[in-house]
C-alpha cells in the first residue's frame, strides 16, 4: 500500500511544506502582518516569473482571501495572476491518501465542496488554513 501512494505523496511533499509555513506565517504575523510581509516581498511575483505557479497563485490565494475576511481591497498588482489557474486540481495529499486508500473520489468531491474560493479560483484545494500547531 504504502508503495502505491509514495508518488502521490511525494509528487506534492515540497509543496505541501510550502503550505504549512504559509500558515504558519499567518499564524505568527496575524493576518495584516502576514498580508503586508507577503506584498513588501512580491513573492506572489518573484514565483509566478520563475514559474513556480503552485507557490504563487497559493500566495496570492491567501492574500485576497485575508483581504476579504479583514474588508482589505485587493491588491491590483496581481491582477494578471488572477487571470490564471493551474491546469490541473491540486488536492492536498491527505485528500489524495484517503481516495487512494478508499478507491473512490469520495474525498475529491468533499474537497471540492470545503474549498476555500479564493483557493478555488487557482483551482487550489484548499479548506484549512487556520488550524497549524
Amino acid at each position: 500500500m504504502e508503495t502505491l501512494l509514495e508518488p502521490c505523496i511525494n509528487k506534492r511533499s515540497a509543496f505541501e511544506l510550502f503550505k504549512s509555513q504559509i500558515c504558519h506565517r499567518v499564524k505568527e504575523l496575524g493576518d495584516i502582518g502576514f498580508m503586508i510581509e507577503t506584498l513588501e516581498k512580491d513573492e506572489i511575483r518573484s514565483y509566478y516569473n520563475r514559474e513556480w505557479y503552485g507557490e504563487s497563485f497559493y500566495l496570492l490565494a491567501m492574500l485576497d482571501y485575508l483581504s476579504r475576511l479583514n474588508d482589505v481591497p485587493l491588491c491590483t498588482n496581481y491582477d494578471d495572476i488572477r487571470r490564471c489557474k493551474l491546469e490541473e486540481s491540486l488536492y492536498p495529499s491527505g485528500v489524495l491518501v484517503m481516495c487512494a486508500a478508499a478507491k473512490n473520489d469520495l474525498a475529491k468531491e468533499q474537497a471540492m465542496q470545503d474549498a476555500i474560493p479564493e483557493f478555488l479560483h487557482f483551482n487550489i484545494l484548499e479548506s484549512e488554513v487556520r488550524g497549524v500547531v
